[in-house]
């Protein structure tokens, strides 16, 4: 909408109740702030055409007036969160405790916060925090969607302090915000929909074990065996909600949410895998460290106690990637999602966390990460039918004009992602053959760690 209105195109949207505040909120961040809505008590989806159109019937005098009268300005609205022109804040209280107490309430009213207890980001600790990295505090790192806030070095810091990371950790993280900038990583999309896109953090290279990153026994767990992993990624989320604006019920509508959305941070063991790591896999030294970031709709165990055959083992494996309830599953029948602002066009991938038991033995034989994800490919298929029974009929027709046949064949058996490389492997865990399998929103990025 806001795109055809600079073009000089009237547009109305469509704006179901629970939604008005993150519509005209992103109408102002997108730079169209007078943008037309008219209001339906219900979104369109899941509803009968009837039941759509009565309410575009009861709507319809707005989208008239949307279309011929120029407002002034949008509807006045609370934006559900606070901002601030002081450049430093003062909270008081008995005790020095009491004042991290008295800080912490605030920042939840303010929706500062993720939830958990913050470590009060003062200028002493944001100052030994910036000296983990030789960058200039005002450096720009990035320009974070939804809400363009400008990630300098010291912003990150601050969040970095928030989250309890440590200076040593800010090479991660920087890099980490540098992949979630990237126009194919398509930020505005992974921080505003429904679903709940969380961004995985792989980090591959020495720096994982200099900061003693988990790779191993619950590497995407609790405890104090995964503290680097824990802090990292909690401090890239509250980087997202704080400079980007990502806020739950403002910008971020998902519907239930994710305990993922909290940290998901991990290395690969490549001490125990007999694969070439995932960063060299992308033409990286061993000797270098990179951070690869993949948002992820949700995971799924990957458990086999039984196989060690190769072909059983990755058949077992194919069946986590065959659910419909996933968006990304089949998504490939209705085209590639872009952003013609960068050219990017969005490719569906699923990243699979191998542990180092099954990988030795795909390794023992003679399969490599390749032929595992071609076997993935192959196994991993639906009828068209089912395929088809969440998506958008018109989509298909208009995506891939070529396939029609298939209307006729619903049967046919159809792989559930585009090709063999939408699956990213790694090699992660501990021993007792349980792996990850993560339904992936697009494709990773990864970025070399600089200091």
């Amino acid at each position: 909408m806001v795109e055809f209105e600079k073009r000089g195109v009237p547009t109305v949207a469509w704006v179901a109740d629970g939604f008005i505040r993150d519509a005209i909120r992103s109408a102002e961040n997108f730079g169209v702030p007078t943008v037309a809505i008219a209001t339906m008590p219900l979104p369109f989806t899941n509803q009968s055409p009837g039941a759509v159109e009565s309410m575009v019937a009861a709507g319809i005098e707005q989208v008239v007036q949307g279309l011929t009268e120029s407002p002034e300005s949008g509807p006045a609205i609370d934006v559900g969160f606070t901002t601030v022109t002081e450049p430093m804040l003062h909270f008081d209280g008995t005790d020095l405790l009491d004042s991290m107490e008295v800080m912490n309430r605030q920042f939840l009213e303010w929706r500062w916060s993720d939830g958990f207890p913050l470590v009060p980001p003062t200028s002493d600790r944001v100052e030994r925090m910036m000296a983990g990295t030789p960058r200039d505090p005002q450096d720009v790192v990035a320009t974070l969607e939804p809400g363009f806030g400008v990630a300098t070095v010291e912003k990150i810091a601050a969040n970095a302090v928030m989250a309890g990371c440590r200076p040593e950790h800010m090479p991660v993280l920087i890099a980490a915000v540098e992949c979630i900038s990237e126009p194919a990583i398509y930020l505005r999309n992974k921080a505003m929909s429904t679903g709940p896109h969380a961004p995985l953090i792989l980090v591959n290279g020495p720096i994982a074990d200099y900061l003693n990153i988990n790779s191993g026994v619950c590497a995407l767990g609790p405890g104090s065996v995964s503290y680097a992993n824990s802090v990292i990624g909690r401090a890239l989320r509250l980087v997202m909600m704080n400079v980007g604006f990502t806020y739950p019920g403002v910008s971020d509508m998902d519907t239930i949410g994710s305990p993922t959305k909290y940290s998901m941070c991990v290395a690969e063991n490549a001490a125990n895998s007999p694969w070439d790591s995932y960063h060299e896999e992308l033409g990286y030294a061993p000797e270098e460290s990179t951070v690869t970031v993949h948002f992820v709709y949700g995971i799924c165990e990957l458990h086999d106690f039984q196989n060690w055959e190769a072909d059983k083992l990755v058949q077992g494996f194919a069946s986590a990637a065959c659910n419909t309830g996933q968006v990304s599953t089949g998504k490939w029948l209705l085209g590639r999602r872009s952003d013609p602002r960068y050219h990017t066009e969005e490719k569906e991938h699923h990243f699979m966390m191998v542990c180092p038991e099954h990988a030795l033995q795909f390794h023992q034989q003679g399969w490599d990460k390749q032929r595992v994800r071609e076997e993935m490919f192959r196994r991993a298929r639906m009828t068209f039918e089912d395929l088809m029974n969440v998506q958008e009929p018109k989509g298909f027709e208009l995506a891939h004009p070529e396939l029609q046949w298939l209307l006729d064949s619903p049967k046919t058996m159809l792989p559930v992602v585009e090709s063999p490389e939408c699956y990213s492997i790694a090699v992660v865990g501990a021993a007792a053959g349980r792996g990850a399998f993560f339904w992936g929103a697009g494709a990773p990025v990864t970025k070399l760690i600089k200091p």
